[in-house]
């Protein structure tokens, strides 16, 4: 079976990245810089969300499916730089070249990764290869959106379609799954000012979870694997939370209908 690698990021204002390309006062501090280019964005765009350049990579979640085996982590450790992070999944796809799960991974993670990896010089070889080195990725590769190599379930399903868009939370909701637990994604950069890293990581956990446990009702529809088959596969998710430690897996399986 070919290993997938479900996956999301969680990210905040790259400050120093808008501290080179904007001329504020240098004596402002990081939340005011923040705050400054959330307004001066909102002005622009009618939305306080940041062009995808100016996002730094906080967290990035896996769910790791190979052979009968399931694992649930968060790459690196808490205090590793936003480099490390990004060159242990680039790392993982060069060594095991699994196929790559995401929920909006083709219009949010997958960018954000592009430019950061650009910006810290990292080196991806399998992942940017198109069929230059390996034919079969001429046909098969994760920079093209109608491949499989890298899933993209919400544009998938969408038909492509952005006002087609759902959002994972109801969706892993309306399936019967726990959707978020704890927080969301518009807490992450209050959660970063406060120093709670730990935090932002146990939620970005959460939520690659239930992307893998759409995942796989999406299996189901399909028609590749069977009613059994998807239950033995929810049963495997749930055994394997139950040995995790951290609140916020008490909390999900809480929730879990």
């Amino acid at each position: 079976m070919l290993p997938t690698l479900t996956f999301d990021i969680e990210t905040v204002p790259d400050i120093a990245g808008i501290r080179r390309l904007r001329n504020y006062d240098d004596g402002l501090s990081d939340g005011e810089i923040a705050n400054l280019a959330f307004k001066e964005r909102m002005e622009k765009t009618g939305s306080e969300f940041l062009p995808l350049h100016l996002h730094q990579v906080v967290a990035i979640s896996c769910v790791l499916r190979a052979t009968d085996e399931i694992r649930v982590w968060s790459l690196g450790d808490v205090d590793d730089p936003e480099s490390q992070l990004i060159r242990r999944f680039f790392d993982g796809i060069e060594k095991f070249t699994p196929q790559i799960i995401s929920w909006n991974g083709s219009g949010f993670d997958l960018p954000v990764l592009h430019y950061r990896g650009l910006l810290h010089g990292i080196s991806a070889t399998r992942y940017w290869d198109m069929g230059e080195d390996d034919r079969d990725f001429k046909w098969n590769n994760y920079i093209s959106r109608y491949h499989t190599r890298h899933l993209d379930l919400m544009d998938l399903l969408a038909r492509f379609q952005p006002r087609a868009n759902a959002p994972l939370d109801e969706i892993a909701q309306l399936l019967g799954f726990p959707g978020k637990v704890g927080m969301s994604g518009g807490r992450v950069w209050e959660k970063y000012q406060e120093g709670k890293l730990v935090e932002i990581r146990d939620y970005c956990e959460t939520d690659v979870v239930n992307t893998y446990l759409v995942y796989t009702r999406f299996h189901l529809m399909r028609g590749l694997i069977s009613p059994a088959a998807y239950e033995e596969e929810i049963d495997l998710v749930k055994t394997h939370i139950k040995t995790l430690s951290g609140e916020h897996w008490s909390q999900f399986l809480e929730s879990w209908s």
